[in-house]
This record gives structure tokens, C-alpha cells and sequence, in this order.
């Protein structure tokens, strides 16, 4: 009896978790994770690094990404970026209006890999098999976001 009730009450306390987590955004069923890995042009480490904050600074204050994150290893001289959209018509607003920053930055770089992580839409899976960009489909997980957490912008070098 105190198994059935102990899970009874996991139960309870996981369902209840999940509809705040739902509740508040967090189900990634239409999530989308772009991993762009980037090799640094010979000499350009301080433009690229410029022109990276130039595009992320835009997108922060206008574009539709959920999250992104650059990561410079400097010794190898590849740039990681990882961008969190919330679904395919998050990923074509910010085609739309980001064209400019990503000329800037791929003045400096060229694409060393870039993968697709999600289920994008027919559309957008063509898309993105016309650039020959793999595409690997999501399996499970989850987003925390605390509540009233504020991501702040910040810059390190």
C-alpha cells in the first residue's frame, strides 16, 4: 500500500510539474537548435569578434530567438553559436531580418559544420536540405526557465 501511495503522490507531483512547465512555455515540440560552427579567417579574430556582437546585440533586441550563445576557441580558431528558436516561422523571421549581421560576420569566417537539431516544417526541412545541412530529429528533453529570470546579455574577452 505505502508503494501505490508513494507512487501516487510521484505521479501527482510530476503531472502537476509538467502543466506549470507547459504552462510557462517550456514543452519543446517545435524547438529548434542551430549549431554553427565557424573557422576564423587568419587575421580576423577582432573583427569577427565585432561583428559577432553587432549580430547578437541585434537579435537580443529584435530578433526571434529564444537563446543564443557564441563560444570562441581561440587556440583553434573556431566560433561556436548555438540559436534556440522556438519553431520554423522563428527561424524565417530571423532570415528575414538578420541577413545584413550574418554578411558582416561571414566576412571573417567561413561555416566549418553546421547541424540542425529539431523537427522543422516541411518547408523549412526543404530549406535547409537545399544548403545540404544535416538535420538530426529531436527525441526528448525539456527547457527550465525560473520564473521571473531575466537573461542579460553579456560580454567577456
Amino acid at each position: 500500500m505505502a508503494n501505490t501511495e508513494n507512487t501516487e503522490n510521484t505521479e501527482k507531483a510530476a503531472n502537476t510539474a509538467g502543466a506549470a512547465a507547459e504552462a510557462a512555455g517550456a514543452v519543446l515540440g517545435d524547438v529548434l537548435l542551430f549549431h554553427n560552427t565557424m573557422r576564423v579567417l587568419d587575421g580576423h579574430l577582432a573583427e569577427f569578434r565585432a561583428a559577432i556582437e553587432r549580430a547578437v546585440a541585434f537579435v537580443q533586441g529584435r530578433g526571434p530567438q529564444l537563446m543564443v550563445e557564441v563560444f570562441i576557441d581561440e587556440p583553434r580558431m573556431l566560433a561556436h553559436s548555438f540559436q534556440l528558436y522556438a519553431d520554423s516561422d522563428a527561424v524565417r523571421a530571423h532570415w528575414r531580418m538578420s541577413d545584413p549581421y550574418i554578411r558582416g560576420v561571414m566576412e571573417h569566417c567561413e561555416i566549418h559544420d553546421f547541424t540542425v537539431y529539431g523537427d522543422p516544417d516541411p518547408g523549412l526541412r526543404e530549406a535547409l536540405a537545399e544548403q545540404g545541412l544535416p538535420i538530426v530529429p529531436r527525441f526528448t528533453g525539456f527547457l527550465r526557465h525560473s520564473p521571473g529570470a531575466s537573461p542579460q546579455g553579456r560580454s567577456e574577452g
